[in-house]
């Protein structure tokens, strides 16, 4: 089985279809492994989230599915804390692919 990375940019309807994409794919256990990596317009959706977006979004960070969001957009886009609010880890998103490209993940990019 693949393991699977979500590189989620979009900040606008992309955002939902990436989230249920990822959110349906470790309830169907249809990749040995799932991370996600929020980077870009994405971010400020983050902090706009509520229903079931929220919902999955929550879910998908207690069970460490999602990896990080960019410190460096955060801090560009004044968002910072409100991402760390949400429980988030902010890291440099260049390094968070290339660590999970190098270990092998095919990445998915909305």
């Amino acid at each position: 089985m693949a393991k699977v990375l979500f590189l989620i940019m979009s900040g606008d309807e992309k955002f939902d279809l990436a989230m249920r994409m990822a959110y349906n794919s470790v309830k169907n256990k249809r990749y040995e492994d799932v991370k996600v990596i929020y980077f870009g317009p994405s971010q400020k959706k983050l902090t706009q989230l509520d229903g079931d977006m929220k919902n999955m979004f929550q879910e998908l960070l207690q069970n460490k599915i999602v990896d990080s969001a960019c410190i460096g957009v955060a801090q560009a886009m004044n968002i910072k804390p409100h991402l760390e609010n949400l429980g988030l880890s902010l890291m440099p998103a260049g390094e968070r692919v290339s660590y999970y490209v190098n270990q092998g993940y095919e990445v998915i990019t909305f």
